[in-house]
């Protein structure tokens, strides 16, 4: 069974999250606040860094519930950066914070950020249809938009970059080279 290039395949986490995650559209809030989260906590370190913590995030921004959060205060982000099971960064942590006030700001104008989100493909996955790994791009004149719109609106931590890794966890876009079964499996097969 063929997957793309950049899963190491004698490491379960990582063969795990590839096959049953990345790539498949999303269409639930928490889940797109938990990868703006782990997606903002990543930059600078390795994907696996972040699949090995984040049970730690899960418990430690509470189920990743964008209102819970939203009210976290000075006490509870110093909690936060003495937890050695998340990324213990004062402007990554400070960030998710400041991060779930503009998501509920977006959910209020948008009813989701789901339909913010979509919104920008018309609600269908943009099926790129690389060939090989190298052909991915890290970020795309979309993602370009969508940063800058989000940074208007006062997200931090979502460059280009980072908004694209977004993009394609949660299947907005989908970057399964064409010879990953799971890039066959989400087209049905089309070119």
């Amino acid at each position: 069974m063929g997957r793309c290039a950049w899963v190491p395949l004698d490491d379960p986490l990582y063969v795990a999250y590839h096959d049953q995650e990345w790539g498949v559209p999303v269409h639930d809030d928490r889940t797109h606040f938990e990868f703006l989260v782990l997606e903002g906590a990543q930059a600078g370190l390795s994907w696996r860094t972040i699949l090995l913590k984040r049970d730690g995030y899960r418990r430690a921004f509470s189920g990743f519930d964008p209102r819970v959060v939203a009210a976290y205060d000075e006490a509870r982000i110093e909690a936060l950066l003495a937890d050695a099971s998340i990324v213990r960064n004062r402007l990554k942590v400070t960030s998710s914070v400041e991060n779930a006030k503009r998501f509920l700001e977006v959910q209020g104008e948008f009813r989701s950020f789901d339909d913010y989100l979509w919104g920008w493909v018309e609600g269908a996955p943009v099926n790129n249809g690389f060939r090989t790994l190298e052909d991915i791009p890290a970020s795309t004149p979309l993602a370009h938009s969508i940063s800058k719109d989000l940074k208007g609106r006062g997200f931090r931590f979502v460059g280009p970059t980072i908004v694209y890794a977004h993009l394609q966890a949660v299947g907005v876009v989908n970057d399964h080279t064409v010879d990953c079964f799971r890039w066959k499996e989400l087209t049905g097969g089309a070119r």
